[in-house]
């Protein structure tokens, strides 16, 4: 990284800092402005573009675009603006008998200056999303967007400029040095969307500053299949939740336990499903999507590998383009638990499916593992849904379906633990970029300041009728 690089990204960051406290007064009906602007240059203005970008970048279908990526985020606008003037409102909380001549209230402000780091997969839903949460919250905002699809990124880069000075949100390029380099500066919240291992280095730089942070990670997210389940009705829902978007997905079934009554008849649904998708040739098919770059590729066709060496036998695909980056769909039987598609996330288009006899291998197999940012049930029994979701821990859960919880305004999305920590979208990303401020104001004299010192007999017990009382 140049100096001059250094000092620009310096520049915008003060410029930033000076700006917060004005950008922190504006109104709901400034926001609500800025946010109808986004909708527009993405919804109308620059949505060929964005297409045109994503195709570019990895070959992203024009339907999973329109669903995916701008569907995503102007949802997300619609459903903040329709709320955003009563979250930004005083929320007043009750005033217990002991504090009678005061009132207490909730004020949500502004957090500062903050950093959105986002990745290649959503490159637009998962940086432009989370842009909306810190500007209903009347922040300043640096974006830094994946170096891997930069075609998007420039599309983006434009949006931004085209509504915002650069002393209010800016967007800044460049490989993971510059995301280094952001991250030594004192941001006053911190967003992150991206692998554990990464968030563990964004988690260790906010600790200098004492910065919040939001990071939505990944991981293994299992899919359960039960004895109960009409296979037909699922498989299509399981097979797009997974091959959409070349499952480069952070919460796409990495896995599936299937009860052993119910494996042959999964595996010949998905396999008619998947022929139907891709008219039986996903690498040649406009429906598909290509893996990000070689790097990623490679990765994918050595899981593939390793998993074949340790006895794993492929009952669809397994085949790999590297020079176009293309892994077809691949579903996997006799899957080692030692193999790298079980020990790693795999985020690409490999299912490992694995039979169960009983549900307590389930649990013992899914918390035998790190917390999953999300956990999909698939049952016809009440019983049984229970049981998994009450033995198990996740970030998330559909029930009967996959993925769909993300596009769920009304619901909080995010990991725990090594899945992520905080929440985002709707109220929960408000107020991720929100300091929940608490103010007490004293109206008349309180009955507790005729207890002040000295401390005689006759104050201790009536401090001691009190602390009984109340």
């Amino acid at each position: 990284m140049t100096v001059a690089v250094q000092s620009s990204i310096q520049k915008i960051f003060e410029s930033q800092k000076a700006n917060q406290y004005k950008i922190a007064q504006s109104t709901f009906k400034e926001r609500k402005e800025k946010l109808l602007s986004l909708k527009k240059a993405i919804e109308i203005t620059f949505r060929q573009e964005i297409r045109d970008a994503l195709v570019a970048d990895f070959r992203k279908p024009q339907a999973e675009t329109d669903l995916t990526e701008i569907f995503a985020v102007t949802t997300e606008i619609k459903h903040t603006i329709s709320h955003l003037e009563e979250w930004m409102g005083d929320q007043y909380v009750t005033t217990p008998l002991a504090y009678l001549g005061s009132s207490s209230y909730v004020k949500h402000e502004p957090k500062g200056v903050c950093l959105i780091i986002s990745p290649w997969n959503f490159p637009l839903n998962l940086t432009l999303g989370p842009l909306v949460s810190a500007i209903a919250a009347g922040n300043t905002a640096i974006i830094k967007p994946s170096e891997f699809t930069p075609n998007t990124t420039a599309v983006i880069k434009k949006i931004v400029k085209s509504i915002f000075l650069s002393n209010e949100v800016e967007v800044v390029e460049g490989e993971a040095d510059v995301s280094t380099e952001l991250l030594l500066l004192p941001f006053n919240h911190i967003f992150f969307t991206g692998s554990p291992q990464v968030g563990k280095i964004v988690m260790r730089a906010a600790a200098n500053h004492l910065a919040s942070v939001t990071l939505e990670l990944g991981g293994k997210s299992p899919t359960v299949i039960d004895d109960t389940v009409n296979i037909k009705t699922i498989a299509r829902r399981l097979a797009w939740g997974k091959f959409m978007n070349s499952g480069q997905i952070c919460i796409a079934p990495d896995y599936v336990l299937v009860h052993e009554s119910k494996k042959e008849e999964l595996l010949s649904e998905l396999k008619s499903t998947l022929a139907g998708f891709y008219e039986n040739d996903a690498l040649h098919n406009s429906s598909y999507c290509s893996i990000v770059n070689k790097k990623h590729a490679e990765r994918l066709s050595s899981y593939l590998e390793d998993a074949l060496e340790r006895g794993a036998d492929v009952a669809l695909g397994g085949e790999v383009n590297l020079s176009e980056t293309r892994v077809s769909p691949t579903l996997l039987t006799n899957v080692s638990k030692d193999s790298k598609v079980m020990t790693e996330e795999i985020f690409g288009p490999i299912l490992p499916i694995i039979t169960y006899s009983d549900k307590e291998e389930v649990i013992q197999y899914i918390n035998s593992g790190e917390k999953p940012l999300a956990l999909y049930i698939y049952s016809s029994s009440n019983k049984n849904i229970k049981y998994f979701l009450d033995n198990t821990r996740a970030g998330g859960t559909c029930i009967n379906n996959n993925n769909m919880h993300f596009l769920q305004p009304y619901l909080p999305f995010g990991g725990d633990n090594n899945s992520g920590i905080g929440k985002a979208h709707g109220l929960w990303g408000f107020k991720a970029f929100s300091n929940e401020r608490s103010v007490y104001r004293q109206h008349i004299p309180s009955v507790l300041e005729k207890l002040m010192p000295p401390y005689t007999a006759n104050k201790n017990k009536i401090i001691e009728w009190i602390v009984k009382l109340f």
